[in-house]
């Protein structure tokens, strides 16, 4: 069976740590902005375990011209769970919430081993790679919902 409900930020960590902060002490996981309320974090559950996260933060890009915008951050699939459609449903969730909270963009910093994956949701890259110290090569990437 599998589920989406929102978690704590904290919750997060189980997930965060070795999908996207591997080899790095647990504090990397704390990103600036997790605890506010207009942050939320969701997580994906199988079988009450849970194996997919994803993070939206209500921030502006300024390149955007949109008033109402959301950022996703951390989005993270245990590896034994990728490629089995659970990281789409994390992000058409995401999206879900935006529209019902009439969110007009959704925004974020993408990995490069990431675009293809996000491009095949309908999202675009914008401009040329960039570089995020000590995690790597990312596009930033929106869609306009």
């Amino acid at each position: 069976m599998i589920t989406i409900k929102e978690i704590t930020s904290k919750e997060t960590f189980i997930v965060r740590q070795p999908v996207l902060r591997a080899g790095k002490p647990i504090e990397s996981c704390i990103f600036e902005g997790d605890d506010l309320d207009t942050t939320h974090h969701f997580g994906l559950f199988v079988n009450k375990e849970l194996i997919g996260i994803i993070s939206l933060f209500q921030k502006i890009n300024t390149i955007f011209a949109e008033q109402n915008q959301a950022q996703i951050r951390g989005m993270a699939v245990l590896e034994t769970h990728q490629k089995m459609g659970f990281g789409e449903a994390l992000v058409k969730h995401c999206e879900t919430y935006c529209n019902a909270n009439k969110v007009d963009l959704i925004w974020f910093n993408a990995r490069t081993a990431a675009v293809g994956f996000y491009q095949k949701l309908n999202y675009q890259p914008l401009g040329e790679s960039f570089d995020i110290k000590d995690v790597g090569e990312h596009y930033l990437m929106f869609k306009k919902l």
